[in-house]
């Protein structure tokens, strides 16, 4: 054999030998890691964090629908002995038609529930909440950071940063205060709510004045509740069937009416309501009102009061909700 084929045969064989060792058994190039040079392992694809379960009075969702409804965490900061996994529901408070209401929020599972709730609802309202009808506000300021929450004693003690107390004028700041309050007291733990502003704690609010001289409850602001505040279904919620309805009222002679009505304003079920106290005074109310659809649907959930002058109804209040057979 001539000397030159010798030579271009033992590089071909020579370069054959590097190639392979670079395949892997799948025919393919296995990565490597740059730093060490090691095979660098292949991530597998993230899946999607299961859904809360639904409280036992709800039925069990199919496998391709959101749950119903279920109840948030039963504390702000829980101390499970394992570590949490999937995803956890929780309530923020936003703003419609200039009163509170409760929207939920789906947040990575973590001990600090408290903390998840308030960097939600500085998150805002979603497009489609922001574009609903009527719309969904907030009166937090852009730019809002969560510093620290101390959670002692029933006492919640929440650190913002300087931009929560920009612009706006006072009932926008007496409203954002009671969008933290009523968002960090959803949980028994928490029965109160202290202010600090870049670490320092907070006695006068905001170039408005407004005068923290010791912790809020939610109490503080009711002035920003409808006549007939629901707790329970939130905005949006997929309700269970029948629907649990509960939530507090002022209203006179502590009675009013919930309805469940389809997408064309077809009422479904309506069910008179009356609350513990009234005329003056606020009350509880938790009803379970059944309703008749063949199919899953858009629908909604509305309360009102009749007038004591003329019975014609008041304090219409009605926000979307999914209903289910």
């Amino acid at each position: 054999m001539p000397a030159r084929r010798v030579v271009w045969t033992t590089v071909l064989i020579a370069l054959f030998t590097v190639a392979c060792s670079n395949v892997g058994s799948g025919g393919t190039l296995t990565p490597r890691s740059p730093d060490t040079g090691t095979i660098a392992p292949v991530s597998p694809e993230p899946s999607n964090p299961p859904s809360i379960e639904p409280s036992p009075e709800q039925p069990t969702p199919g496998p391709s629908e959101p749950p119903a409804e279920s109840e948030p965490p039963a504390t702000a900061e829980p101390t499970p002995t394992t570590e949490p996994s999937g995803a956890t529901s929780v309530k923020i408070y936003l703003f419609m038609d200039g009163t509170l209401v409760p929207v939920r929020r789906q947040v990575d599972a973590t001990r600090a529930v408290g903390r998840a709730s308030l960097n939600a609802l500085f998150e805002g309202p979603t497009r489609a909440e922001a574009n609903a009808s009527p719309p969904l506000t907030t009166n937090v300021p852009d730019g809002t950071i969560l510093l620290g929450l101390d959670i002692a004693d029933g006492l919640a003690t929440v650190d913002l940063s300087r931009e929560f107390e920009s612009g706006g004028g006072s009932a926008s700041m007496f409203g954002r205060l009671a969008q933290v309050v009523y968002t960090l007291t959803q949980f028994p733990t928490v029965d109160r709510v202290a202010f600090k502003l870049d670490g320092q704690p907070v006695t006068v609010f905001s170039g408005e004045g407004i005068v923290l001289d010791g912790p809020s409850d939610r109490m503080d602001y009711e002035s920003f509740l409808p006549s007939v505040f629901v707790e329970r279904p939130t905005w949006g919620a997929t309700l269970g069937n029948p629907v649990r309805v509960s939530g507090i009222a002022n209203v006179f002679e502590a009675v009013f009416f919930v309805e469940v009505q389809d997408e064309d304003g077809d009422v479904l079920a309506k069910q008179r309501v009356m609350a513990t106290c009234g005329t003056g005074c606020w009350g509880t109310f938790d009803v379970s009102i059944p309703y008749d659809v063949s199919s899953r649907r858009p629908g909604s959930v509305t309360t009102y009061n009749l007038s004591a002058m003329d019975g014609s109804p008041e304090d219409v209040r009605s926000y979307p909700v999914t209903l289910v057979p």
